[in-house]
C-alpha cells in the first residue's frame, strides 16, 4: 500500500481531517500543559511548607486559586479536544471504510471468471470485510494517537528544555538509543506479522469452504476430518500469532524497561541538582511529570509502529484488488447493441479454441465449429467432461475463446456490450440455480428489477411454480434461506425458470438444468420449457437423454472430445447407431 493510494480516499474528507488534526494538536498541547500546571501548584505548596506558618483554608485558596483554576481549564480543554478528535475521526474513517468496501466489492465483482478460479471466496470475503476493517481501525489509531503522541513528544521536549537543558540532554541520548533498537525490532516484527496474516487467512478459507458445503460434509460424515484439518491449520496459525505476540511483548517490554530506566536516572540526577540549588523542588516535580508524559508518548509511538505495520499489510491486501482493471468479459466499453428490430439470433462458433486458465495445457475445445439458427430448440448432449457446459459458458461470455470467434448475427460477441448481452439477450438457467437471501418474489424479480407484482405472478404461473409458492406460509413474500436450502431442487429450478421468463431473453440456455431432479420434477420443468420458449432460440445442455428426447424437436448435437460428432433429431440419431445410440442404451440399462 502506498500513502498516495490511501490519500485518494482520505482527501475526500479533508475538512474533517483538518478539524481532527487541529483538535489532536490542541489535545496534545493541553496534555503538555498538565505537568506545567501541576508544577505551578507544587511550587505554591512548597513555598507555604517552607514558610512554616499556619494558614486558614481561605488564605490557602487565595494563594492556590490561580494555578488550580489554570489546571482545571487545561484538564477540561484536553477532554473537549479529545472528544472532538475521536468523534470527527470516527465520522471520517467510517466514510472512508464504506467507500473502500464499495470500491473493493465492485472491483472484485468485475473480474473475469478465471479470477475466481484462482481466489477462494473466503479469501475475497476477508479482504472486503476484515482487511478493510483492520485498515480503518489502524488508520484511526495512527491519526489520533500517533499524531497526538508525536506532537506531545515535541511539546514535552520543549517544556523539558525550558526547565533544565542539562537533564533534557541526558534524556536525549537515552531516547536515541531506544529509537534505534525499536527500528531494528520493528523490521523483524513485520515479517512475523505478514506470516501470521497469511496463515490466519488459510484457516478462515478452510472453515468457509467446509461450512459452505455442509451438506456434502454431512453426507460423508466428514465432520471429524474437516475438524482435524481445521485444527492443523489453526495450530500453525496459532503458533505464528504467538510468535508475533512474543515479539511484540519483547519490543514493548524492552521499551518500557528503557523508559523507566530513564525516569530513574532523571530522579537521581535531578535530585543532585536540587541538592546543589541548580533546580527547585517544584521544577523537579514538573520535570518528572513531563518525563512521565514523554514516557507514555514514546510508548505510544512504539505501539503505533506496530499498528502501522498491521495497517500496511491490510492496506496491501485491499489496494491489490482495488487497483485491478475490470476483466475483459465485464469491462464497460462502447460495445454494440443489436437493435431489436434487426435481431435474428443466429449463432456461430467458428474454429473456437479454449482451455481453462487453471489447466492451460489441457484444451477443452479445438477448432470447434457449430451453427445454431434462431427460433430453434437445440440440444448438446454427451458424456460429462466433453465440453458441453464450456460451450454454454462461452456463448454467455463467461470466458473468451483463446482462438477463433463466436458471433451472433455475424457480430463477434467480444464486440457486443457485455452487460446488454447477459442482461437482455441471453438468459441462463444452471444445474444448481443460485437463489439469494430475500423473498421468493425478490428472486424472481432478479431477472427484471423493475417488474411489478403482477408480472412476477404471471412469470411464476408460466413456470408452473405459482401453486407451490402460494402454498408457502407467506406466499411470494416467504423468506428464502441461504442458497435456497429451504426449497427442493425442483422448486428452485422452477423459480429460476420464472426468473428467466420475466427477463424475456431472445436466447435461453439450460445448462444441465434438470440433471439433479427426479422424474416428476423433471417433467414439470420440461413442460415449463416447452410452453414458454417458443419463437426463440433455446439451447439445452444435457447429460440425461430423457431431458432432450421430448423437449427437442429440432436438432440434437452430440459432443465428444470437444467436437460435434453427430447431429440430428432423436430418431435420426438412433438410426445411425453411433455415439448417441450407445449413450441411450447405457442410460436405458441403468
Amino acid at each position: 500500500m502506498t500513502w498516495s493510494s490511501f490519500w485518494k480516499y482520505l482527501r475526500q474528507h479533508w475538512m474533517g481531517l483538518f478539524g481532527a488534526f487541529l483538535s489532536t494538536l490542541a489535545a496534545a498541547y493541553f496534555n503538555v500543559q498538565i505537568p506545567v500546571s501541576i508544577g505551578s501548584i507544587t511550587s505554591v505548596i512548597t513555598t507555604m511548607v517552607n514558610a512554616g506558618e499556619a494558614i486558614t483554608f481561605k488564605e490557602y485558596w487565595e494563594r492556590i486559586k490561580e494555578p488550580a483554576l489554570r489546571f482545571a481549564f487545561v484538564v477540561a480543554s484536553q477532554a473537549a479536544a479529545s472528544f472532538a478528535t475521536i468523534s470527527i475521526l470516527s465520522h471520517v474513517m467510517e466514510g472512508v471504510a464504506a467507500k473502500l468496501r464499495h470500491d473493493l466489492f465492485d472491483a472484485v465483482q468485475r473480474q473475469d471468471i478465471e479470477f475466481f478460479e484462482f481466489h477462494r471466496t473466503g479469501e475475497l470475503s476477508k479482504r472486503i470485510n476484515q482487511d478493510v476493517q483492520e485498515l480503518k481501525s489502524d488508520a484511526k489509531k495512527l491519526l489520533n494517537s500517533g499524531i497526538k503522541a508525536v506532537a506531545q513528544t515535541a511539546g514535552v521536549v520543549q517544556v523539558l528544555y525550558g526547565i533544565s537543558p542539562t537533564l533534557t540532554a541526558s534524556l536525549g541520548v537515552g531516547v536515541s538509543g531506544i529509537v534505534l533498537i525499536g527500528t531494528v525490532i520493528g523490521k523483524m516484527l513485520k515479517k512475523h506479522s505478514i506470516q501470521a496474516n497469511r496463515e490466519s487467512s488459510a484457516c478462515q478459507n478452510h472453515s468457509y469452504e467446509s461450512l459452505s458445503n455442509i451438506k456434502t460434509v454431512r453426507a460423508f460424515s466428514a465432520e471429524d476430518k474437516h475438524l482435524e484439518s481445521y485444527d492443523e491449520l489453526g495450530e500453525i496459525a496459532t503458533l505464528s500469532a504467538r510468535k508475533l505476540g512474543y515479539g511484540i511483548g519483547i519490543f514493548q517490554g524492552l521499551t518500557n524497561l528503557a523508559l523507566n530506566g530513564l525516569v530513574g536516572g532523571t530522579v537521581i540526577l535531578g535530585g543532585s541538582m536540587v541538592g546543589s540549588n541548580q533546580l527547585s523542588g517544584g521544577d523537579l516535580m514538573a520535570f518528572l511529570a513531563a518525563v512521565q508524559m514523554l514516557q507514555k508518548s514514546l510508548a505510544t509511538v512504539s505501539q503505533m509502529l506496530t499498528v502501522y505495520m498491521k495497517m500496511k499489510i491490510a492496506g496491501d491486501q485491499v489496494f491489490q484488488f482495488i487497483s485491478l482493471e475490470p476483466g475483459r468479459t465485464v469491462a464497460e466499453q462502447d460495445g454494440k447493441r443489436i437493435p431489436h428490430y434487426k435481431l435474428i439470433g443466429n449463432i456461430s462458433f467458428d474454429d473456437v479454441d479454449f482451455s481453462y486458465a487453471t489447466r492451460p495445457d489441457d484444451p477443452v475445445l479445438k477448432k470447434f465449429n457449430l451453427q445454431m439458427s434462431s427460433h430453434k430448440v437445440i440440444a448438446l448432449v454427451g458424456a460429462s467432461g466433453n465440453g458441453k457446459s464450456t460451450i454454454a459458458s462461452l456463448l454467455a461470455r463467461m470466458y473468451d475463446p483463446s482462438g477463433g470467434k463466436i458471433t451472433i448475427d455475424g457480430v463477434d460477441i467480444r464486440n457486443l456490450d457485455p452487460k446488454w448481452l447477459r442482461s437482455e439477450l441471453i438468459g441462463y438457467v444452471g444445474q444448481e440455480p443460485a437463489l439469494f437471501t430475500g423473498t421468493v418474489a425478490d428472486n424472481i424479480r432478479y431477472g427484471k428489477p423493475d417488474a411489478s407484482d403482477l408480472e412476477i405472478e404471471d412469470a411464476a404461473r408460466r413456470a408452473n411454480c405459482h401453486h407451490f409458492i402460494s402454498s408457502l406460509k407467506d406466499g411470494y413474500f416467504t423468506k428464502v434461506a441461504e442458497r435456497g436450502s429451504s426449497l427442493s431442487g425442483g422448486q428452485k429450478q422452477r423459480i429460476a425458470i420464472a426468473r428467466a421468463i420475466i427477463k424475456n431473453p431472445e436466447i435461453l440456455i439450460f445448462d444441465e438444468a434438470t440433471s439433479a431432479l427426479d422424474n416428476e420434477s423433471e417433467a414439470v420443468v420440461q413442460k415449463a420449457i416447452e410452453e414458454n420458449f417458443k419463437n426463440r432460440m433455446v439451447l439445452i445442455i444435457a447429460h440425461r437423454l430423457s431431458t432432450v428426447k421430448k423437449a427437442v424437436q429440432d436438432i440434437i448435437h452430440v459432443v465428444e472430445g470437444g467436437k460435434i460428432v453427430e447431429s440430428g433429431n432423436h430418431e435420426e440419431l438412433m438410426r445411425k447407431r453411433g455415439v448417441y445410440f450407445n449413450l441411450q442404451n447405457q442410460q436405458s440399462s441403468k
